[in-house]
């Protein structure tokens, strides 16, 4: 081999010192140069790279408006709004309307919601809907519902009030969270400890395309399933909470095409979202108070988790689920802990 390009030596003396440059050195001799300097370059940009976001600390406008504790939280990107879902006591609106500026737009004081628990914003072009699922145990508990985005009730997915695991007629039992694709298309992880630990795929008129999971550890097989999104690529992730993994499906047949367990020593994840470029995933970590921001692996790969940054958050804020906007990229988390949702901007 050649003579040593130092302009290139000088990119990582920072990272790691004279062991890393020794390393380089025997990673020249056993290696592809090309290759090498790829894998190098890439990890020194993480480790140099600057923090990717930044709170808002002007979201909301009137942060007392939050009444109960903020469970969910998701973006009608097309309209500007995000969607707040809460618990509390009678007085407590089960969904609150906010712009994206932060100012509170309206309330849903429904009683055909129990408990919400996920909630998912379905945006095109032709209409907006918004999607819950609610996880009591009264007469409209253990369902999936869609909504108006005035919070009037358009559809009932599931048996109301009657927890199980019978697909003829479908019943959930804690169904954790919805992701509906602009096709009609439904994804639902079931459930947030319940009976199930599944994930379905159903057609819009409500026919199971295809199902997978059981209770355990093996692939395909979940310990709550706690947050489904699905990529530009075909990939189905969900956030197997209790496993302390991610794990990934075809989205056409259902196949399983990998898992990601070396990012999560600490907490398992609780909620998985895509930014707008599909260049990062962003998950919660609701035990260590921390979200995760994961490099999101090219199309047909999986390969090992990479984290690219973490937002450390305050003691005991509990994130538990969160979106973030398509049109602007900013995070929207919901927060358990401190009843509120906070949002995070990304850096220029």
């Amino acid at each position: 081999m050649g003579a040593y390009d130092h302009s290139r030596v000088r990119l990582f003396t920072g990272l790691g010192g004279a062991g890393l440059f020794l390393l380089l050195i025997v990673l020249y001799r056993v290696g592809s140069e090309l290759e090498v300097l790829n894998q190098w370059t890439t990890y020194s940009l993480w480790q140099i790279q600057k923090p990717l976001y930044k709170l808002d600390l002007e979201w909301p406008k009137f942060p007392e408006e939050f009444t109960g504790q903020t469970f969910c939280v998701a973006v009608d990107h097309l309209q500007g709004l995000v969607y707040v879902g809460q618990r509390g006591n009678e007085d407590v609106p089960k969904v609150s309307v906010y712009s994206e500026e932060g100012y509170l737009v309206q309330t849903w004081k429904t009683a055909t919601i129990e408990m919400p628990h996920g909630i998912f914003a379905l945006t095109t072009p032709n209409g907006s809907s918004v999607w819950i699922t609610d996880v009591g145990n009264g007469k409209y508990g253990h369902t999936v519902k869609q909504y108006s985005p005035l919070g009037e009730l358009l559809r009932v997915i599931g048996t109301p009030g009657r927890a199980g695991s019978d697909t003829e007629p479908l019943q959930f039992d804690q169904p954790a969270e919805v992701f509906v694709e602009p096709t009609g298309n439904i994804y639902i992880v079931d459930g947030d400890g319940g009976l199930n630990n599944r994930l379905l795929k159903l057609t819009e008129d409500l026919k199971i395309l295809w199902l997978r999971g059981e209770n355990g550890t093996a692939p395909t097989q979940f310990r709550i399933p706690h947050s489904v999104t699905v990529d530009s690529f075909g990939r189905v992730w969900v956030a197997d909470r209790a496993n302390w993994r991610i794990q990934v499906f075809e989205k056409s047949t259902g196949e399983w095409l990998g898992s990601w367990d070396n990012c999560f020593t600490e907490d398992g994840p609780y909620s998985v979202r895509f930014t707008p470029d599909q260049q990062y995933i962003i998950v919660a970590h609701l035990n260590i108070d921390k979200i995760s921001i994961l490099a999101a692996p090219p199309v047909g790969l999986i390969g090992d988790c990479i984290v690219v940054d973490t937002i450390q958050l305050a003691r005991e804020v509990k994130p538990h689920l969160l979106d973030v906007s398509l049109s602007t990229g900013a995070i929207y988390v919901a927060e358990i802990g401190a009843e509120q949702v906070q949002k995070y901007v990304p850096l220029d």
